[in-house]
């Protein structure tokens, strides 16, 4: 997954006219480490999207913005709207995200 490391960036990435998923997480997250160590599948099942990553503690304000209270949450974007949003609680394994993923993407 890319970083994302500024608002601009961000601004940048999520106005793409395919869809993107961007990963919220922090070096602290316990819950994002694990998600690390298991999402490498599902990314090359849908590597037709890029993934990127914004760590919330760099980008308060993009977190904030866009509702992520907790991490990991996913987030799928298209030219600048979110589209899909799967909260912390719910991203806790392969099949919560896989199944966001199918859903989102049907």
């Amino acid at each position: 997954m890319k970083s994302i490391n500024t608002n601009q960036a961000f601004k940048e990435t999520v106005q793409s006219d395919n869809p993107v998923i961007v990963k919220f997480e922090a070096g602290w997250c316990p819950d994002c480490k694990a998600m690390d160590m298991w999402i490498d599948p599902i990314k090359e099942k849908y590597n037709d999207y890029e993934w990127f990553t914004v760590n919330r503690d760099e980008l308060e304000d993009v977190a904030a913005d866009n509702d992520v209270m907790g991490i990991p949450s996913l987030l799928v974007f298209k030219n600048g709207e979110k589209l899909a949003h799967l909260h912390s609680a719910n991203a806790k394994s392969p099949e919560q995200v896989e199944s966001f993923l199918t859903e989102t993407f049907k």
